[in-house]
């Protein structure tokens, strides 16, 4: 927990529901302790779409298809969502949660390994949303940044590791200092790259919100 859980508890004492299969595909998903986002988390992509009204989604990591059905609600109607996933088990349960929500010709699933995905897709993205294995988030960035529209948005999830980001690597445990390095070398390249504007934001986990930007090297240092 990286915030107060006594604010986290007050702001989500404030939330209202999601549409009844929300609801239930979210009490299925944490029935079988299958992660997904968080309640402040899915409030906050709730105000990004309707602010951005992407388009055109890309996601990388289903998991059950919880966050593609709830960007399907809160993108415009016209918008097509991507979602790429790799654990066998939850493909078909995602899928049959898209056909339960009648999504399956607005989401389209591809099976597989992002690494492998990614550079075969073509189609410009106004809008990715990252929330796959966080050891990975820096290999998927090339593709990320070339498939994303110039204008586009970026949110990244899950991306303060529990608060650990901020430890030295060797308090972390050894099991994940890969990671823990990956992590920090990803939130590095976000603010630095000359093609992204990044806010780090300390919601959920912690969450990045990146802007492509019209022209590289538009900062100024």
């Amino acid at each position: 927990m990286i915030v107060d859980e006594r604010i986290i508890t007050f702001i989500n004492s404030l939330e209202t529901e999601n549409n009844e299969i929300l609801e239930a595909i979210e009490r299925e998903a944490l029935d079988t302790r299958v992660p997904i986002i968080r309640k402040e988390m899915q409030s906050f992509l709730k105000v990004l779409l309707s602010i951005q009204k992407p388009m055109c989604i890309l996601e990388v990591g289903t998991a059950v298809g919880f966050s593609a059905l709830l960007m399907s609600e809160y993108a415009p109607e016209e918008c097509r969502i991507t979602t790429i996933e790799n654990y066998g088990k939850r493909i078909p349960i995602a899928r049959e949660n898209f056909c339960r929500a009648g999504k399956e010709t607005q989401i389209t699933l591809l099976e597989g390994d992002a690494m492998e995905v990614l550079p075969t897709l073509e189609e410009p993205y106004d809008f990715i949303f990252m929330d796959a294995a966080k050891g990975q988030y820096i290999h998927y960035m090339p593709e990320v940044l070339r498939l994303l529209k110039p204008g586009g948005m970026l949110v990244s999830d899950n991306v303060m590791q529990d608060g650990t980001i901020i430890e030295s690597r060797f308090a972390v445990e050894r099991r994940d200092r890969t990671i823990h390095a990956r992590m920090r070398e990803y939130l590095y390249e976000l603010k630095h790259n000359r093609e992204l504007l990044t806010c780090l934001l300390p919601l959920g986990d912690g969450v990045a919100v990146s802007v492509k930007t019209e022209n590289k090297g538009l900062r100024i240092e």
